[in-house]
């Protein structure tokens, strides 16, 4: 069974380069950051945010993820939550649950155990997969682009542009949510082993099949 595991900040395009290498290879495909959403769509809704109180709703949750690139969905208790993990206030209060240590601990467990049942290998992305969750990966990676691409990327995504009034939104949305996760996770920089891919001023395709090569040449 191959790991391939794949770190980076908002707007490399990580999501969308696991789930294709995953469909190309025959991979399962985890997002481990929907997961933190999941749990932190949880905590608003019930009003929760002291610490004890949001590692008790990560130890008693029903949380499932789908590990089909193809039909992705999260459920929360046995409510789909999929879409409502998008959600701005979603992304802005991520840290109430990725701040907790223990709850950390706690998903990262549950990621651990997702990974070990992939029955021929799996594609994990998020913002500690090198460097914490699957540290003995066949193949680790970290995505990076220059700030103003991954800005006018995740503008598109979020505003359907990239114009002046789009980038001024989506600015402090990106740039915010790096320097607050990177207080808990090392996903600025590779550690050793970690090839690092810069997608700034290549393509899709490209990506992918650098990926793709990685994972050939591995083997």
């Amino acid at each position: 069974m191959s790991v391939v595991a794949i770190d980076g900040p908002s707007g490399v395009g990580k999501s969308s380069t696991a789930k294709e290498s995953a469909r190309r290879l025959g991979y399962r495909y985890l997002d481990t950051g929907a997961m933190y959403r999941a749990m932190a769509w949880l905590c608003l809704n019930r009003g929760v945010s002291d610490p004890v109180d949001v590692l008790e709703q990560v130890r008693g949750v029903d949380l499932e993820i789908s590990t089909d690139p193809d039909q992705f969905f999260v459920s929360v208790d046995g409510m789909d939550v999929s879409d409502e993990i998008r959600e701005p206030e979603v992304s802005e209060n991520v840290q109430t649950v990725s701040a907790v240590v223990d709850a950390r601990e706690e998903l990262i467990d549950m990621q651990r155990t997702i990974i070990a049942a992939a029955p021929a290998g799996i594609v994990v992305e998020g913002r500690d997969i090198t460097t914490v969750v699957a540290t003995d990966a066949e193949v680790r990676i970290l995505m990076t682009a220059r700030d103003d691409v991954r800005v006018a990327r995740r503008a598109k995504e979020l505003h359907g542009n990239a114009d002046a009034e789009a980038l001024a939104a989506t600015q402090s949305q990106v740039t915010g949510r790096d320097a607050k996760d990177s207080a808990t996770t090392s996903f600025l920089e590779a550690s050793d082993g970690v090839y690092t891919l810069d997608t700034s001023d290549i393509d899709f395709d490209q990506v992918v099949e650098t990926v793709l090569k990685l994972v050939k040449d591995s083997q």
